[in-house]
């Protein structure tokens, strides 16, 4: 896996993902930033999840379950200083579908956090406290 990042002007830098996707990252406003585009930690967190999410639909498919939507709500805690990192990220999954079962749902969200997330594992092993819960909401 690789990535290309260039710097675009002031604060704004561009990058090009191994499979030839481009992203706009901006610095936040206290450094420079426009706010015109995602800071590289909040990208950091979309990344997480997209990979969590990416997991938990996939494991509701793969068992049978009538999943038709799922939006995953992160909050996130940093330090004060710098580096400014995450000390505790909660993911909540609010899953939508008809019939689901909760055993299944909870499940695919502990499979997600304990075997297949990479980003979730990878900061959990930084030190990172990660917390995973969910809801369903029934859509018949």
């Amino acid at each position: 896996m690789q990535a290309r990042v260039k710097w675009v002007e002031d604060t704004i830098f561009m990058a090009e993902s191994g499979s030839g996707h481009l992203v706009i990252m901006d610095g936040p406003p206290e450094a420079g930033g426009k706010n015109l585009a995602a800071r590289p930690m909040e990208m950091l967190l979309m990344g997480l999840g997209g990979c969590s999410s990416f997991d938990v639909v996939s494991i509701l498919r793969k068992s049978r379950q009538d999943v038709r939507g799922c939006e995953l709500e992160i909050k996130a805690k940093r330090t004060d200083t710098e580096p400014k990192v995450f000390t505790e990220i909660d993911l909540h999954f609010v899953v939508t579908g008809s019939q689901l079962k909760e055993t299944a749902v909870k499940r695919a969200v502990e499979l997600s956090a304990e075997k297949y997330c990479s980003a979730s594992i990878m900061l959990g092993r930084a030190g990172v406290v990660i917390s995973h819960s969910f809801s369903i909401v029934e859509q018949g």
